[in-house]
């Protein structure tokens, strides 16, 4: 079809117009009868967001996205392309994309009435077809819908009555695209009047001109709820015109968590390669993003996008990357104490309530981490009952020994070496007994992450004491070094 140069050609091919909702609807209906992916590299919206979309989708509708920040609202806005058919054919020189069978725009018209069937034409690329605006306050309705352009009028020697001065905003430049407005609620309510005509009845008035132009655009919206009572709103009649409003959410589940993770995490080959990172590390990550949705120190109506843990990960293979760079380790294992390393990934992408302020974003971030641990372990091992009967035994009491006839601290230290690190916690003897009886079928590489994480839940359940100090941390029995004071 790319070789159909002119007008008489694409007549001769059979070519047949199609609005860009019927080609979205029809694409999607091949789709769907020959079982294929419609939507791919999105992951937990299968049973939920995807059918709705693919609803709205077959119903024509223009569509608004509402969800959290970090749902992949504009990710399933840009996948809307591969719905497209792959070409379309154009009038050569049109500003606004205009079909050859059916133009809309004074030009092609004029065109097409001095050259007939000789009308050249070119073709659009799907991945052409797409535009995108992000609302800021500052936002016209010049920049969207158009404006008189005196410039245009000088060179053309125009008056200001001839439609022909009139420079096209983003919205008429997209004819026959997929046309994205993120965050609404933030354009100003007088922008989103002039959304009304364009979504319902298809022609625009630029600066006293009306100018009737049947805009053939696939409408898609994104907002965040909050933003409705917070920055600003979206006006009712202009809701009332958008045919589905679909709610995104975030993953569900620590298994859908960790495969977008692993998707989306921009990590370097020879991090991949020389740091091994233990399966129980990554539902690790995972966990903390999932107790930060539900901190009482961190605004839930803010939302946690799941662009904290991508960024998280990366940071926490970069800590290990660090430290084995440091200590001349050509390859290294991930080690609890590394999550540390993760923290300004935290601080950064949580809006804290007020008494999240007064603790400081580092230490709500930290002890996410400490509840993470915490969460996992209580699925993992017996319960630490916060109140036992005297004489009564646990699985745990041998370890607590061990710390309580330390002399001297317990200390990892953030820079050790491979080898020093494993002696360390392999002097804890009756950890190995501890993973043995509970833990038989793990991996002997992931032993010493094992390690240390039971440590950490101790230490969360008031077994232990934790103290974070500048080159490391300390384990501690809670009570032994009062009593050896004393």
């Amino acid at each position: 079809m790319e070789n159909i140069k002119t007008l008489q050609a694409l007549k001769e091919s059979g070519y047949q117009s199609k609005s860009i909702k019927d080609e979205l609807r029809d694409n999607l209906i091949h789709k769907i009868k020959n079982k294929e992916t419609t939507f791919t590299g999105v992951h937990g919206y299968e049973n939920t967001v995807i059918p709705e979309l693919e609803r709205a989708i077959l119903s024509r509708h223009n569509i608004n996205l509402l969800g959290l920040r970090g749902q992949a609202k504009t990710r399933l806005a840009r996948l809307m392309l591969n719905l497209l058919d792959e070409y379309i054919p154009v009038v050569e020189g049109s500003e606004i994309n205009d079909d050859p069978l059916n133009p809309i725009s004074r030009y092609a018209i004029e065109l097409i009435k001095e050259k007939g069937n000789n009308t050249p034409i070119t073709w659009l690329h799907r991945s052409a077809r797409f535009a995108e605006k992000l609302a800021t306050p500052d936002v016209t309705v010049a920049d969207i819908i158009g404006d008189v352009d005196p410039i245009k009028a000088a060179n053309l020697k125009l008056s200001y009555a001839d439609d022909r001065v009139i420079h096209y905003g983003m919205i008429p430049r997209a004819n026959r695209c997929i046309f994205v407005i993120n965050e609404l609620p933030d354009l100003q309510a007088r922008i989103q009047v002039a959304l009304f005509n364009i979504l319902q009845e298809g022609d625009i008035q630029i600066r006293g001109f009306k100018v009737r132009l049947p805009l053939d655009i696939q409408f898609l919206f994104t907002a965040n709820p909050e933003d409705y009572t917070n920055r600003g709103s979206i006006v009712t009649p202009l809701k009332d015109r958008i045919g589905s409003q679909i709610l995104t959410h975030y993953p569900q589940d620590i298994e859908t968590a960790r495969t977008i993770t692993a998707q989306e995490a921009n990590l370097v080959e020879s991090q991949k390669n020389n740091v091994y990172v233990p399966e129980l590390a990554k539902d690790l990550l995972e966990q903390i993003v999932f107790e930060a949705r539900n901190s009482e120190y961190i605004d839930a109506k803010s939302g946690v996008s799941a662009r904290l843990s991508i960024t998280a990960f990366e940071n926490l293979l970069s800590t290990a990357e660090r430290r084995a760079l440091l200590a001349n380790d050509e390859h290294t294992m991930l080690r609890l104490t590394d999550f540390l390393g993760v923290i300004p990934s935290i601080t950064g992408k949580v809006e804290l309530v007020y008494e999240g302020e007064q603790e400081g974003a580092a230490v709500v971030a930290y002890s996410l981490i400490g509840a993470a641990v915490k969460t996992l372990f209580e699925s993992m091992f017996p319960p630490i009952e916060k109140l036992k009967k005297q004489n009564e035994e646990t699985p745990y009491d041998d370890i607590v020994s061990w710390f309580f006839n330390q002399t001297e601290g317990f200390e990892l230290l953030d820079d050790l070496r491979n080898k020093e690190y494993q002696n360390i916690l392999d002097a804890v003897s009756p950890l190995n007994d501890l993973l043995a009886k509970y833990t038989p079928n793990l991996k002997p590489e992931d032993t010493y992450f094992m390690k240390e994480f039971v440590l950490w839940a101790l230490a969360e359940n008031k077994q232990l004491s934790k103290k974070r100090f500048s080159k490391g941390l300390q384990f501690k029995d809670p009570y032994g070094s009062f009593i050896s004071g004393i």
